[in-house]
């Protein structure tokens, strides 16, 4: 059974004065053909201006911030911009500047759902978000757990919402197309000055922020829809064990002799209940005892949230700011819960007998299953969860970059808004909260995975290279073992309180109309017979992607973190000078090459 796992033995100044003044006029003139529909009220006269939120101005006398990156466009490409010229991913206005989904959808004869993802157009214009002023706050629930007015209310939600015509911006069909339009190639970033390059809400530190508004007004449009002020969504609680396999309120094709709203057709049917979700998937089912999947989810939560969600850009995910091409984005990091669980969850869930793997397997379709909102739910959760550890690392950015990131939406009112990513931090003033079923100390929390027995341990791991030996980049098509060189051995519990140690795995560049994933052992030096499994201290985590492409094959770059300071303490190798890095290839790894294996500090807030 254990070898089913597959185991592994600027300023202005510097710029020319002359030469910079002319392209900067010229550029800009070019590019005030569009109409940005960003500003909270606009005439006539205005149809033809940029006009910008506070929040996005270089602090500089009648210099518009926006103006000067598009005036630098034609100096500047998105890889060289000067860092103090950097601003804040900035969604246009959604029903204007819109085109159908074109990426991540590979194979768009055979899609199940539509790629035109754009909102209908009620002709208004975008007003700034008011917090919410009633008292009341929507507590959601474990929806494995709910009582029978919770899901007996969120049926009849779902089913008001679906309905409603596809045209009317509360549809069950207008609410799946959001996740298409921002997560598929629906909208640019012209409102930063980049018309051509598409904005993508996953793989950075935009990824948490944008679920939390998105669920934050589709709980609000479906509590409108039935007149109940006090409505809130289910989470899917799969890091409690109760909670793991898909609730049961989702399964059924019918409730007492009426559709159910909350069923998909699209799922796969090898994953029903009383199947419990790995969170760990891999596209393969591991086929192991149920108790020891749960073990090994609750190992995968602790790991999402605490060893591998040591800091704030190895929990949001890497920084991702205008200019920034969403495919071909350097080094940037995908965040240690949506690599994670997050992604394994939608995997897990979705058809693999459609062509896209919809509705769940794909971010394009996703939407369109009810339990995509309550899977996210719990994603939501994990955010408040790991800030309310109080470890140090854990807490937001604080960049004006990610603060001031905005995106649109249709709120509860059908009124267009927009929202900031600052505005979403404290779920107190959003008025919403989670309740918890248990009073004990959540399972995840006692899940570190057990230090390894040195009597299961040989001295020597063989005749493996160095990083310097190797010749970058390498490809993954097979297993790589290499040592990497520490910065420190042996730290104090000071030092370790200071700086987290970790892997940093960058230059990640794969066919991104694959599923890929790989996982990634630290120190494996277990003796011959012993499996070394996910539930195990030397599994430092997996790296895994969503297919981002289009009609053609692109090679897309990422990059993944691993905390160490705790692997090193339960493998009994913190003395060691060199790590031993084992990569495994499980799936769409043919091509995927890697550009840099380093180890390094990273300082705690």
């Amino acid at each position: 059974m254990m070898s089913s796992l597959l185991p592994i033995s600027t300023t202005l100044s510097a710029f020319p004065s002359t030469t910079t003044q002319r392209a900067f006029k010229a550029r800009t003139n070019q590019t005030q053909g569009f109409r940005v529909s960003c500003n909270n009220a606009q005439d006539e006269q205005n149809d033809n201006k940029i006009i910008l939120p506070e929040s996005q101005k270089l602090v500089l006398p009648n210099v518009d911030r926006r103006n000067l990156l598009v005036g630098l466009g034609g100096l500047y490409t998105a890889a060289n911009l000067p860092a103090a010229l950097a601003a804040p991913i900035t969604s246009p206005d959604i029903t204007s500047i819109c085109k159908d989904a074109n990426s991540g959808i590979g194979d768009i004869v055979g899609a199940v759902r539509t790629r035109k993802c754009c909102p209908p157009s009620l002709g208004k214009t975008i007003k700034p978000f008011v917090f919410p002023t009633e008292t009341t706050v929507r507590k959601r629930w474990p929806a494995h757990a709910g009582t029978k007015k919770q899901v007996d209310d969120y049926r009849r939600a779902i089913q008001a919402m679906r309905d409603l015509p596809d045209d009317h911006p509360h549809s069950f069909v207008s609410q799946a197309k959001i996740h298409c339009a921002y997560c598929n190639g629906g909208y640019t970033q012209v409102d930063s000055g980049f018309p051509e390059i598409d904005i993508q809400i996953h793989n950075s530190w935009l990824f948490f922020p944008f679920h939390r508004w998105y669920l934050y007004f589709y709980e609000r449009i479906l509590g409108k829809l039935i007149n109940e002020p006090s409505f809130a969504l289910p989470f899917w609680k799969w890091d409690d064990p109760a909670g793991m396999p898909i609730p049961e309120m989702f399964v059924a094709e019918t409730v007492d002799g009426q559709p159910n709203s909350l069923y998909d057709v699209y799922r796969d049917s090898r994953h029903l209940p009383p199947a419990v979700v790995d969170l760990d998937f891999d596209g393969k089912d591991k086929n192991i005892p149920d108790q020891q999947q749960r073990a090994c989810n609750l190992a995968t939560v602790y790991r999402d949230l605490v060893r591998n969600g040591g800091d704030t850009l190895s929990f949001f995910g890497g920084e991702y700011v205008a200019g920034d091409k969403p495919v071909a984005n350097g080094a940037k990091s995908v965040g240690s819960v949506e690599a994670g669980s997050h992604t394994a969850v939608h995997r897990w869930v979705g058809d693999t007998t459609q062509p896209n793997n919809e509705d769940m397997g794909n971010f394009y379709s996703a939407g369109y299953d009810p339990v995509f909102y309550c899977h996210h739910a719990n994603v939501d959760r994990t955010w408040k969860l790991w800030k309310d550890l109080g470890l140090p690392g854990h807490v937001e950015p604080t960049s004006p970059d990610w603060l001031n990131a905005s995106y649109v939406f249709y709120d509860e009112n059908q009124e267009l808004v927009r929202v900031y990513n600052k505005d979403c931090v404290d779920i107190g003033k959003l008025k919403y909260t989670f309740l918890e079923n248990s009073k004990e100390v959540f399972p995840w929390r006692k899940s570190r995975p057990a230090k390894r027995s040195t009597t299961d341990q040989v001295v020597s791991t063989g005749d493996v290279p160095t990083v310097d030996q190797l010749k970058f980049p390498v490809s993954l098509e097979n297993i790589l073992k290499v040592r990497v060189k520490r910065p420190a051995v042996n730290r104090s519990k000071e030092d370790k309180a200071t700086a987290n140690e970790i892997l940093l795995v960058n230059g990640i560049k794969f066919d991104s109309d694959k599923f890929v994933k790989f996982d990634v052992f630290v120190n494996d030096k277990v003796k011959d017979g012993v499996f070394t499994t996910p539930c195990d201290p030397e599994y430092a985590g997996g790296f895994a992607q969503i297919p981002h492409n289009d009609m053609k094959k692109m090679s897309m770059s990422s990059a993944g973190r691993f905390g160490l300071t705790e692997l090193l303490e339960d493998t009994n190798t913190e003395g060691e000078e060199y790590a031993t890095v084992t990569l495994v290839p499980r799936v769409g790894c043919e091509d995927l090459t890697i550009d840099e294996i380093s180890i390094k500090l990273i300082p705690l807030a």
